[in-house]
């Protein structure tokens, strides 16, 4: 079993920057493809961006391209989303998870969620 805890959020307002991290534990995610996910109030928790197990490829949600970059460490079992150029729509619950297949994670087929942190832009 992994477990996985966010970190990073805050408040920050348009424009500004923030790190997220995702510390895992319980057993290496070297193997684990990981991916970056959002929920607003009211809405659906949606896909942000991914990483391959290997780090040698990533990919983001149209919104987020340019401005939001994914990142992993495995020697230090963690994730992490750098988000430059903040707007008020990235307002989220972000999430970071894992999974064993590359696409479906784009589909939130994963195996374990962390609990979030919570992100907030303000005008």
């Amino acid at each position: 079993q992994v477990q996985l805890v966010e970190s990073g959020g805050g408040s920050v307002q348009a424009g500004g920057s923030l790190r997220l991290s995702c510390a895992a534990s319980g057993r290496s995610i070297s193997i684990y493809h990981m991916g970056w996910f959002r929920q607003a109030p009211g809405k659906e928790r949606e896909f942000v961006a991914s990483i391959s197990s290997s780090g040698d490829h990533t990919y983001y949600t149209d919104s987020v391209k340019g401005r939001f970059t994914i990142s992993r460490d495995n020697a230090k079992n963690t994730v992490y989303l750098q988000m430059n150029s903040l707007n008020p729509e990235d307002t989220a619950t972000y999430y970071c998870a894992n999974s064993r297949d590359m696409v479906g994670i784009r589909a939130r087929r994963v195996d374990y969620w962390g609990q979030g942190t919570q992100v907030s832009v303000s005008s």
